[in-house]
C-alpha cells in the first residue's frame, strides 16, 4: 500500500492527497513535519514533504508523485487522453505553482506564521503576483474546472493553492488579489466534492494540532 508522508497544513501535501482521493487509490498517511532526520532525508533528500512510499521505493516532489499516480493508477485519469490537451493541463498546473504559489509564498511568514518580511519583498511580491495572475487569467477556463469541462490534475493544484494565495493577499495587502477571477465560486464547487471535504477537514485538524505543539 502507498504511504503519503507529510502534514496536512501543507498545500503541496494536500495536492497529492486530493489526487489520491479523487483517483480512489488506497493509501495511508504518515505524519512528518518536514524533519531533517536521516530516515526523512533518505526518502526526500532535502527533507521536504510530501513524499510517497511505494512498494518500489520512495518518491518526492508533489508533481512527480502526481505523474507517478497517473501512470500507475490510470483507471481514474486526471489527464485527458490527447497529448496536446494533456500538455495544457500540465502547463496550467506548472503556471499556478511557479507564477502564483511560489511567488505568494515569499510573504507567508508574515501572513500566517507571525514573522515579518521586508517592505521591499512585500512590494516585489505584489508586482510579480499581479503579473502572474494576469497570465493565469489567460490560461484558466473555469468551465467549470480550471482547465475546462473535466476535473484534472490542474484542479488538484489550483484547488489547494488558490485559497492560500487569497488568504495571504488579504493578510498582507488587505485585499484578495484573485478577486477579479471566479476563484471563489470555483473553490466553492470543489468544496462540494467528497475528496476536497476530506482534505479540508484534515487540514483544519492538523492546523489545530500544529498550534497546540507550538504553544508547548
Amino acid at each position: 500500500m502507498l504511504v503519503l508522508a507529510g502534514f496536512a497544513v501543507s498545500n503541496y501535501y494536500n495536492k497529492v492527497k486530493f489526487a489520491l482521493l479523487e483517483k480512489g487509490v488506497e493509501f495511508t498517511e504518515e505524519l512528518n513535519w518536514a524533519t531533517k532526520d536521516e530516515p526523512t532525508l533518505e526518502a526526500s533528500p532535502l527533507g521536504k514533504v510530501p513524499f510517497l512510499r511505494t512498494p518500489q521505493g520512495t518518491l518526492c516532489e508533489s508533481q512527480v508523485i502526481l505523474e507517478y499516480l497517473e501512470d500507475a493508477y490510470p483507471q481514474v485519469p486526471l489527464l485527458p487522453p490527447a497529448p496536446f490537451e494533456r500538455a495544457k493541463v500540465r502547463e496550467l498546473t506548472a503556471f499556478v505553482e511557479i507564477h502564483l504559489e511560489l511567488v505568494a509564498r515569499r510573504v507567508y511568514l508574515q501572513a500566517f506564521f507571525g514573522g515579518t518580511v521586508s517592505q521591499g519583498t512585500i512590494d516585489a511580491t505584489r508586482r510579480d503576483l499581479e503579473r502572474g495572475i494576469a497570465g493565469f487569467a489567460r490560461l484558466a477556463r473555469f468551465a467549470p474546472f480550471v482547465a475546462g469541462e473535466r476535473f484534472s490534475m490542474a484542479d488538484c493544484a489550483a484547488g489547494v493553492h488558490l485559497p492560500v494565495i487569497s488568504m495571504a493577499s488579504r493578510a498582507i495587502w488587505g485585499e484578495d488579489l484573485l478577486a477579479g477571477l471566479p476563484v471563489r465560486d470555483y473553490v466553492k464547487r470543489l468544496g462540494e466534492r467528497p475528496a476536497m471535504q476530506k482534505v479540508s477537514a484534515d487540514r483544519k485538524a492538523n492546523t489545530e494540532l500544529m498550534a497546540k505543539l507550538r504553544a508547548k
